[in-house]
């Protein structure tokens, strides 16, 4: 089973919409996660049904024993988070707000603060015509500090080892920030998805340099590749600097985000589709080649 993570710097550059379409060339079983939990919508392209949903929790929320609260309001003026409100006599904390940081626990005078898991989210497993997509939804406010992410990982792992799956597909999130460590740790390839904007060249570095920090063995597609060509030959500069492979141009198609609407993928637009696939195959070749025996490693170093 190979692991491959799409991600990208910034938001918005094709990814999740590339990670449907590979999923259709890998042939099923294909197993995928959708680690983008603060914006999920792969789901959006895999219609099917769900298995009941499973609660997570992360973090933690204080609550106020009005028993033993004295209404000292040491709480109150300790909180950096403005998590507690007096209403009616009582303190009250706003789960919003509450971090869990545990301060008010500290100054209170009478132990009446305790605290209770707080639920970030839920997470499922959808059938779908390639195969099982793990997909998660924040709670209200909820942050993501990578946990989930690492749920949703760990349990296509197993689907992919039970099914006996040549692929796990991952949608990850963009930026550089701990879901993104949580998606690419331990994967057999990043493929960073960028366009040729300064500021996807910008982040596309920031997410190279993540990658070399993590060992990981990156490559680059370059999306809407026609719209810039001053942009495109920076990008591929940068990714020859960084020893990224660039897998492949995608052409930009204002049919594109018509077909991505009514729940149709990449491949069914010509000139876009014979892109993909390419960058698909460079993929395959990329992770299927061979290793090379002891002594061809030492002859191509000399």
């Amino acid at each position: 089973m190979k692991q491959v993570v799409v991600a990208s710097g910034k938001g918005g550059t094709g990814k999740t919409s590339l990670t449907a379409a590979f999923a259709e060339l890998a042939g099923r079983p294909v197993v995928l996660v959708d680690a983008d939990v603060d914006a999920a919508n792969l789901a959006l392209l895999f219609p099917g049904p769900d298995e009941p949903a499973r609660e997570f929790e992360a973090g933690r929320l204080a609550r106020i024993d009005a028993a033993r609260c004295t209404l000292c309001k040491r709480c109150l003026e300790a909180c950096r988070f403005d998590a507690l409100r007096l209403v009616e006599r009582r303190l009250a904390v706003r789960e919003i707000a509450c971090e869990g940081c545990g301060v008010c626990a500290v100054v209170c005078p009478e132990d009446a603060v305790s605290f209770e898991p707080q639920r970030a989210g839920e997470w499922t497993v959808r059938e779908t015509r390639f195969g099982p997509l793990v997909h998660a939804e924040l709670a209200p406010g909820a942050g993501n500090s990578g946990k989930l992410v690492a749920r949703l990982r760990e349990t296509a792992r197993g689907l992919a080892e039970r099914l006996g799956a040549r692929w796990l597909l991952i949608d990850g999130p963009p930026g550089i920030g701990c879901p993104v460590h949580a998606s690419v740790t331990g994967a057999d390839l990043l493929v960073a998805v960028t366009e040729p904007t300064p500021s996807a060249l910008h982040d596309l570095g920031r997410l190279l340099e993540l990658a070399e920090r993590f060992r990981l063995p990156a490559a680059v597609v370059l999306n809407k590749a026609d719209l810039d060509p001053a942009g495109t030959a920076l990008v591929t500069a940068a990714a020859a600097a960084r020893g990224a492979e660039l897998l492949g141009r995608i052409p930009f198609d204002p049919a594109v985000p018509r077909h991505l609407a009514a729940g149709r993928g990449l491949l069914v637009v010509p000139g876009v589709r014979e892109a993909v696939t390419d960058c698909w195959d460079a993929v395959v070749r990329r992770l299927e080649a061979p290793a090379a025996r002891p002594e061809e490693r030492n002859d191509a170093a000399v």
